[in-house]
C-alpha cells in the first residue's frame, strides 16, 4: 500500500514537472499529472537502463530522477503530437 502511495506523490512531482517545462500542458488535472508522471517513470527506466545498466544489487538506477523527468516529457510531446494533429 506505502509503495501505491509513494508511486502517486511522486509521479505528481515529475508531472508537474514535466508540465512545467512542456508549453501548453498546463490544463492537467491532478490525476492526469500522476499518470503522467508514472508513466514518465517507466518510460525514463526504459531509456536508462538501454544506455547504462545500473550496477548489481542497486535499488534503483543512478539517473532515475532526470531518466523519469525526461520520459514524462517525451511522453508529453507524444501526446500533444498525437491528439493536436
Amino acid at each position: 500500500m506505502f509503495h501505491l502511495i509513494w508511486s502517486i506523490i511522486v509521479g505528481f512531482f515529475i508531472g508537474l514537472i514535466a508540465r512545467a517545462l512542456i508549453p501548453g500542458a498546463e490544463h492537467l488535472g491532478f490525476w492526469m499529472t500522476v499518470v503522467v508522471g508514472i508513466v514518465g517513470s517507466l518510460i525514463g527506466g526504459v531509456i536508462g537502463n538501454l544506455i547504462s545498466r545500473p550496477p548489481p544489487g542497486s535499488k534503483f538506477h543512478p539517473a532515475g530522477f532526470l531518466m523519469s523527468i525526461v520520459g514524462a516529457i517525451v511522453l508529453l510531446l507524444i501526446l500533444r503530437y498525437a491528439f493536436h494533429m
